[in-house]
């Protein structure tokens, strides 16, 4: 069994609903906590990556839209705003804890060749030398079907493949995932462990549950696909209140644990 505790290289993969309101506004509450929470993890010796959702979320908020948009220019000029509000908060409030942060942002087409994804190696190595915690999402103002990845569920699970992490935490608009959809179903328990993802799992995850982002429970157990199989454990855990994150690192038994192939 894997014990939280030995963990060095964690990605933590942080989604919308944790980072805005149902209005599209930040939640500041939940943002600056999650901050202090990741500074005081990273204190403590922990190579920490952050991939982080939420330009488009906060972007329509900050335009002043009563909805996410649905057409591809307006997505893109409401990254384009999101993402300016999302980096200056993380560095405003990771300064406050003495770390220093950076923007990574990310394409599909960083796979298509090995020279593209050594440089992204090699750059995400490089801050991880010089203490930097790398922020990334993907690049939504530029990005386009043939270069996407689609959701930010999926892009952390391939960075936590390419840095090698030891883990991949996501947090969640729900504490893990359940045997079928617990704001629906009262009946719905939690399931704690899960050696194999099967069909019987794949058929139990549904779409997202807030309405900001563009994940759910399904792109979680794709991320989840992708991480195991390399050997990377994979934690849901809920975004609602990110002090979650040092039970984690405390080696408690929260969320759903996802064990990878190496055990």
């Amino acid at each position: 069994m894997t014990d939280f505790r030995n963990y060095q290289n964690i990605v933590i993969k942080v989604g919308t609903s944790t980072l805005a309101h149902s209005t599209g506004m930040v939640n500041l509450r939940n943002m600056e906590l999650l901050t202090k929470v990741i500074a005081d993890i990273k204190n403590m010796g922990k190579h920490i990556i952050l991939v982080s959702s939420g330009a488009i979320g906060v972007g329509f908020g900050k335009l002043g839209m009563k909805s996410r948009p649905t057409d591809i220019p307006s997505k893109q000029a409401a990254a384009a705003v999101g993402q300016c509000e999302l980096m200056y908060l993380y560095d405003k409030y990771f300064t406050e804890y003495n770390h220093t942060v950076a923007q990574v942002l990310l394409t599909g087409d960083i796979l298509d060749s090995a020279e593209r994804t050594q440089n992204v190696i090699n750059t995400f190595a490089r801050l991880e030398e010089m203490g930097v915690i790398p922020i990334v999402n993907e690049n939504d103002t530029v990005a386009t079907e043939e270069i996407v990845f689609g959701d930010n569920d999926t892009l952390s699970a391939i960075v936590a493949t390419l840095t090698k992490a030891d883990a991949l935490v996501i947090l969640s608009d729900i504490d893990g995932m359940y045997t079928s959809n617990p704001k629906t179903d009262p009946d719905a328990t939690l399931i704690s462990d899960i050696y194999e993802i099967n069909d019987d799992i794949i058929s139990r995850a549904g779409g997202s549950i807030s309405g900001l982002g563009t994940g759910g429970m399904e792109t979680k157990v794709r991320a989840a696909s992708i991480t195991t199989k390399e050997g990377i454990d994979c934690f849901i855990i809920s975004g609602t209140n990110p002090m979650g994150l040092y039970d984690l690192v405390d080696g408690k038994n929260i969320g759903t644990h996802f064990h990878s192939k190496k055990e």
